[in-house]
């Protein structure tokens, strides 16, 4: 490559901690030697964060890789994140990637393009294990509306299921004082929404000696934040504190998703989990009482290991007959390494996807009646991205899409507006 601005492309797979991490990736270059460009532009340097938490999401970063190899074969490619360290052989085996690099080392990008433009390696593959280093603070910039903002990392639970605390380590993360420092940062861009992310957040101040609710108690104190939303958070971690503390301050989006996995507590018992159905459904009944029109999402893995029928229709059962918003429902993928891998009794894969594809009509259900109660109330929405029909759409506190006309730029405002009715999308109109 010449001495010219190099045009870097990025593209991210995966969890809102990836999408913060890539933005502070594309920071970290000097804007003397880089320009960013849109992934779909044409690009010098291709940094792919992956991830690798199912069999689809590996294959999905494959994807992504000779996507980016077939358009520009001249081009470095970058391939970065859990992906990159959980399989680093199986990525420098694609023809045309340059660089691939672990979770340690991704912040130290330009350094390792400096080696390859000198001629020292071709692939340089660099994945130590994560807990070699400490906690690296990421969040996101480029958005009006919400930052992505990193408070924890790596994980010590050993889901029977799991790689991310091989991906990413133990569980590890910066100072209340830190994250607040970050939070005053990216308040002055003048965005109003801050989503807390981590691996496991709940675990925060384990690294510190503080905890998530001290956290939240001192980011709601920062000036020019109008909402902070909790990513997800174990129930064994969602505490009365911190649900009460959510329902007392209006920073504190009313929206909560908690990881279930299974409603049946012979398959929690399987993969690890560390607690019973009893606990969750108290969450959600304890979040309920309190806050009647909170959102609440739940993860279900369907067809794990030694789950039959009685068992997948008790967890079904379960979730029925539990007030939830919606789910994301996945079928189990089996993880290299991992203890379910190996059980016995493994799902046909075509069991697997019958029992996710009614799970997903299940959540349907359940969004569209959380929807119609709604129905008639006043929230407030960050509006966000506006179409080429002059549609902007934007979440309200309890995470509902709406869906509004306007002619005037509305993007990273927040108005309180009335639900109307729900269109053909399963958007709300709404009344100003």
């Amino acid at each position: 490559m010449s001495n010219k601005l190099k045009r870097v492309a990025f593209y991210t797979l995966g969890c809102k901690l990836n999408f913060s991490e890539t933005s502070t990736i594309g920071r970290s270059l000097d804007p003397s030697r880089f320009i960013k460009v849109n992934f779909e532009d044409q690009a010098d340097i291709y940094i792919i964060n992956t991830c690798s938490v199912t069999e689809a999401a590996d294959k999905k970063c494959r994807q992504a890789i000779t996507k980016c190899i077939r358009k520009a074969p001249e081009a470095y490619i970058v391939v970065v994140g859990c992906y990159a360290q959980l399989k680093p052989q199986e990525v420098t085996s694609i023809p045309g990637v340059d660089l691939v690099l672990g979770i340690n080392e991704r912040f130290d990008i330009a350094a390792y393009i400096d080696r390859i433009e000198s001629g020292q390696n071709n692939v340089i593959q660099s994945c130590k294990h994560p807990d070699s280093e400490g906690f690296s603070s990421a969040f996101s910039l480029g958005d009006r509306t919400r930052s992505f903002l990193k408070v924890q990392d790596g994980c010590d639970y050993l889901c029977s299921y799991c790689t991310i605390p091989k991906a990413r380590g133990k569980s590890i993360n910066q100072p209340v004082a830190d994250c607040v420092s970050n939070a005053k940062e990216i308040a002055g861009y003048g965005i109003k929404e801050i989503v807390i992310t981590g691996v496991n957040i709940g675990d925060f101040g384990k690294t510190t000696g503080e905890n998530f609710f001290s956290l939240l108690k001192e980011l709601i104190k920062v000036d020019g934040i109008e909402r902070y939303r909790i990513s997800s958070i174990e129930p064994n971690l969602l505490t009365d504190e911190i649900i009460s503390l959510v329902n007392n301050e209006n920073k504190l989006a009313p929206h909560f998703h908690i990881p279930l996995q299974s409603g049946n507590n012979k398959i929690l018992g399987l993969m690890k989990r560390r607690y019973k159905r009893e606990l969750f459904a108290d969450r959600v009944n304890k979040i309920r009482h309190l806050m009647p029109d909170a959102s609440i999402g739940a993860d279900v893995i369907a067809g794990f290991p030694g789950e039959s029928d009685n068992d997948f229709n008790d967890t079904l059962s379960f979730l029925e007959g539990l007030d939830l918003s919606y789910l994301h429902s996945f079928s189990f993928s089996a993880r290299n390494n991992t203890p379910a891998a190996d059980y016995p009794e493994q799902v046909d894969i075509e069991t697997r996807h019958r029992r996710s594809k009614i799970l997903q009509k299940l959540s349907e259900k359940k969004k569209l009646e959380f929807y119609r109660r709604c129905a008639g109330k006043s929230y407030k929405v960050l509006w966000e991205n506006t179409n080429d029909r002059g549609l902007i759409s934007g979440f309200t506190e309890n995470y509902i899409k709406v869906v509004h006309y306007s002619e005037k730029d509305m993007q990273g405002n927040i108005s309180r507006v009335k639900l109307r009715e729900i269109d053909e999308n399963g958007n709300f109109t709404i009344r100003m």
